[in-house]
């Protein structure tokens, strides 16, 4: 469509097909449009959004690793729009992670969905916790580390501290590999071992470690070797 956005049906403006028809009714790019707001002479936001939804290979998760720099590589973007992007994006991230707390964590996969919107789309790798309650509620999800692309130094007395701190009853360690690659390293273990043990001397015991990578997780509980 080469006319500019204000030249179009109403039920096809993507701010007026929100109201008349529903969020829902928007593609990711109209969706994307909206945020972007305006396009340039020859573009319009839409074509704007379709652009970035390109560049990230209609990915979404992929699309919320960017960062300013790589967003404003095309051409139309500014600073302001990017920051506009990714701020949604991080909204939307959160909203996920808030929906979890509270929940009652009985497994690795339901560990692993309050996890994925925190640590999945980072570049960095960070390590967490999950800090339980005597009923397996989750009390909060709290990071204790971030490092470089290939590991993080983890504080042991940093986790205990917290633990204590917020009267929690057991917890589930969580990292994630950048790399993409959810095997555990000879590090991971080591740490793993060296955290469970602390938690048996302070009567807090570890239930799982989780490696979190590519929409994917390794559970340590899982597969026997916490």
């Amino acid at each position: 469509m080469n006319k500019p956005i204000p030249e179009w049906a109403d039920d096809e403006k993507p701010r007026e097909k929100l109201i008349l028809k529903g969020k829902s009714s928007l593609s990711n790019s109209e969706l994307l449009g909206i945020l972007i707001s305006t396009g340039t002479k020859t573009k319009s936001a839409i074509d704007l959004g379709r652009e970035l939804l390109e560049l990230a290979q209609n990915d979404l998760n992929q699309l919320a690793r960017f960062n300013v720099n790589e967003i404003v590589k095309i051409k139309g973007f500014g600073t302001a729009k990017a920051i506009t992007i990714i701020a949604a994006i991080e909204l939307g991230s959160r909203r996920k992670h808030y929906e979890a707390i509270k929940k009652k964590v009985n497994s690795s996969k339901q560990a692993y969905e309050i996890l994925e919107p925190i640590i999945s789309d980072n570049k960095y790798e960070e390590f967490w916790v999950l800090l339980l309650n005597r009923a397996n509620y989750l009390i909060s999800c709290r990071q204790i580390s971030e490092g470089g692309i290939s590991g993080t130094v983890v504080d042991l007395r940093k986790i205990f501290k917290i633990a204590i701190e917020e009267n929690a009853c057991s917890l589930i360690l969580a990292h994630n590999h950048p790399s993409g690659n959810i095997q555990p390293s000879d590090a991971d273990k080591n740490i793993t071992k060296k955290i469970k043990e602390s938690g048996l001397i302070v009567d807090i015991p570890i239930v799982d470690h989780l490696i979190v990578a590519n929409n994917n997780y390794y559970s340590f509980a899982d597969e026997g070797i916490l």
